[in-house]
């Protein structure tokens, strides 16, 4: 069966790449606004849609309280009272008959819970390792694909 979304638990996540939002609180805008930057640009190297859910129960002042898409990512925050493992949990189990999800936690229980529901999980340290590879790849292909179209240019102005 073919992976049809990538759900992501926003705030796992984040603690595990340090590297993102450098000196920015886990919690902030700048910390979810890169996280979104860096998962559109995975996106668009994997094709296959992403939803980035964040808790919101817990959340500071000023945390949008609805779905929103940003440049193509679902952005989701729960509810109060709810966690984003719970809408996590959810929709893989409202995707189930379109195909597989693969969530995205280092929650080992929220993992188990979705490989029950039969969708697939991923550590947040491999997933790293996973989106790092992608855009590595895809810069190299395109470092290629100009040096060739320049080589080409080159040619055809002589």
């Amino acid at each position: 069966m073919s992976i049809v979304r990538i759900l992501v638990d926003g705030y796992s996540l984040l603690h595990h790449w340090p590297e993102i939002a450098p000196g920015k609180p886990r919690h902030s805008f700048y910390a979810r606004d890169a996280l979104v930057s860096i998962l559109t640009q995975y996106q668009d190297a994997c094709g296959t849609p992403i939803s980035v859910i964040f808790d919101g129960g817990g959340a500071p002042a000023g945390t949008p309280k609805t779905e929103t898409v940003k440049n193509g990512i679902e952005v989701l925050f729960s509810k109060k009272g709810q966690t984003a493992d719970q809408v996590i949990e959810r929709v893989a189990h409202l995707m189930k008959p379109y195909g597989e999800v693969i969530a995205v936690t280092n929650d080992y229980a929220e993992r188990e819970t979705v490989i029950s529901l039969g969708g697939s999980a991923c550590s947040c340290e491999n997933f790293i390792l996973m989106i790092n590879e992608s855009l590595n790849e895809m810069e190299n292909l395109l470092k290629s694909s100009n040096q060739s179209q320049f080589r080409k240019y080159k040619k055809n102005t002589q």
